[in-house]
């Protein structure tokens, strides 16, 4: 617990001149995975607080989530806002893992997340842009070891980020390269797979406690065939898209509801109620999208009134798949909400 609200490096060293971290537990950042016989085999949803995610992409208690986006999107945002709901509503922890990170944006995360009260109950661990390939590849093992140690020891639901898990792949390519292995396809190790695997079946939740992963992923030139980026996606239980065209409106967060999805928006775990209601949105958002072009170039008025009632009901779904957000309370003024699955669900029908 002397790791709450500290900053360190892959050996475990404080980064932030407050002194040494007095511990009596040290654990190995080379584990095995949990046994199949200690995991939790029944799919739980993990409320987040944030409508569009809880209706359109749940997350999984003890799964992975991706983040796409580009930069000035919200994805820090949405990951301080994401800390804060865990650590108020649900008394979890957070631990932060910056894979290859900007030093200057680490330590930009570290004054928000001290100024909106989320740090006392999250860990960081950084290995910058500048540190050897040995040191990006071993920081995301790092920050999962922590990570391990509350959902074992303490018997807590940790959420671990890490940001950016590409990164991680890249720093793998390149200790691939000094041993002089033979590259596989698009120059990637030929272990790329069994590197990711190891670090992807630790994050998993367990009869003691749940480590849910939310992991921002770099797509290179938008090539979702990539194969550094296909050894993510095959990982992840739900998919949360970033779109630019929202955050320019002002629609925060600016998650996409038609790219976004999860393994578990399925009737059988959500319910058939959460389910309907979801792909409703989806239903009517999607016809609203198909008719874009037609608004553009010969306006409303030559919609039917069906299709006018649709762009309508469209717009108003867009807005209230918004809210405002703790963290960004100091900007715009406006006090944060936590909204629950139940209220979501009511509020859409």
């Amino acid at each position: 617990r002397n790791t709450l609200g500290r900053i360190f490096n892959v050996l475990g060293e404080p980064l932030d001149n407050r002194g040494d971290v007095k511990s009596e537990k040290t654990m190995p950042i080379h584990r095995s995975a949990p046994a199949m016989d200690e995991l939790e085999s029944s799919a739980q949803v993990l409320e987040t607080g944030l409508k569009v995610v809880d209706l359109i992409a749940p997350f999984a208690r003890g799964g992975k989530i991706g983040a796409l986006g580009g930069a000035g999107v919200g994805k820090t945002v949405l990951i301080q806002e994401l800390i804060r709901n865990i650590a108020t509503e649900h008394e979890g922890f957070s631990v932060f893992a910056g894979v290859g990170e900007r030093s200057r944006e680490g330590n930009d995360l570290w004054h928000e997340m001290e100024d909106s009260g989320v740090l006392p109950k999250t860990t960081m661990v950084f290995g910058q842009m500048n540190e050897l390939p040995a040191v990006r590849l071993r920081i995301a093992l790092t920050g999962l070891t922590m990570a391990e140690y509350f959902r074992d020891e303490e018997r807590q639901d940790v959420l671990l980020f890490i940001d950016n898990i590409y990164r991680y792949t890249l720093a793998g390519m390149e200790v691939s390269a000094l041993l002089g292995r033979m590259p596989s396809a698009v120059g990637y190790q030929p272990t790329l797979a069994t590197e990711m695997g190891a670090l992807q079946e630790r994050i998993a939740s367990t009869k003691q406690g749940s480590i849910t992963s939310f992991q921002a992923v770099y797509v290179p030139a938008d090539d979702y065939t990539d194969p550094g980026v296909v050894a993510t996606f095959g990982h992840l239980d739900a998919m949360i898209a970033l779109e630019r065209s929202l955050a320019e409106q002002a629609l925060y967060p600016a998650v996409d509801p038609l790219a976004s999805n999860s393994r578990i928006l399925d009737p059988q775990v959500v319910g058939e109620e959460h389910y309907k209601v979801a792909r409703d949105v989806q239903k009517v958002l999607q016809r609203y999208k198909d008719l874009q072009d037609v608004i553009a170039i010969l306006g409303m008025e030559e919609l039917s009134e069906e299709d006018k009632l649709t762009v309508a009901r469209a717009r108003r779904i867009q807005r209230f798949l918004t809210q405002p957000m703790f963290v960004s309370e100091v900007f715009t003024g406006r006090p944060g909400q936590y909204v629950s699955l139940a209220e979501t669900i009511r509020g859409f029908k």
